[in-house]
């Protein structure tokens, strides 16, 4: 699986355990950045990201900041993401199953390593459901559709 992945300066020492994560797991991680500590800004990354997954460049997106609130609220603003922060392997298995999240995110500051590659792998390999589940999302799909005309503020 292609699997864009990106972080801001907050997120990066678990963005790289994550991409050999991947790699290791057989998976080709395409790396948006950052390419290190140096402060940056999280939009930027998570914009990166999002683009990938919309366009094709990679099945499914991961992002990291300090807390994966920034890049995920960053990320849910571009129409077809469905970005999830996620803490528990619950959450990681049914924000795919029904939601069909397609963008995983997590904080570096809030879980270590080793949660973060279960999350991953759980996220990856869980198919999302459909049925009544696809009524919800198609919900979701419409609200962005209905709203896209307002400017933010």
């Amino acid at each position: 699986m292609r699997i864009a992945i990106g972080s801001d300066h907050g997120g990066f020492a678990l963005k790289e355990t994550l991409k050999a994560h991947l790699q290791e797991q057989g998976h080709e991680a395409v790396d948006f950045g950052a390419h290190s500590t140096a402060s940056c800004d999280y939009p930027d990354y998570a914009e990166k990201v999002a683009e990938a997954v919309l366009s094709g460049g990679g099945e499914f997106g991961i992002l990291v900041c300090g807390t994966g609130v920034g890049v995920s609220m960053a990320a849910n603003k571009f129409p077809g993401i469905r970005a999830a922060l996620v803490s528990d392997a619950f959450t990681a298995e049914y924000t795919r199953r029904h939601n069909n999240a397609n963008i995983l995110c997590m904080g570096e500051r809030t879980i270590g390593p080793g949660l973060a590659c279960l999350l991953c792998d759980i996220f990856l390999k869980t198919s999302f459901e459909g049925g009544r589940h696809q009524r919800r999302v198609d919900k979701i799909t419409a609200i962005e559709q209905k709203y896209a005309r307002y400017p933010g503020k």
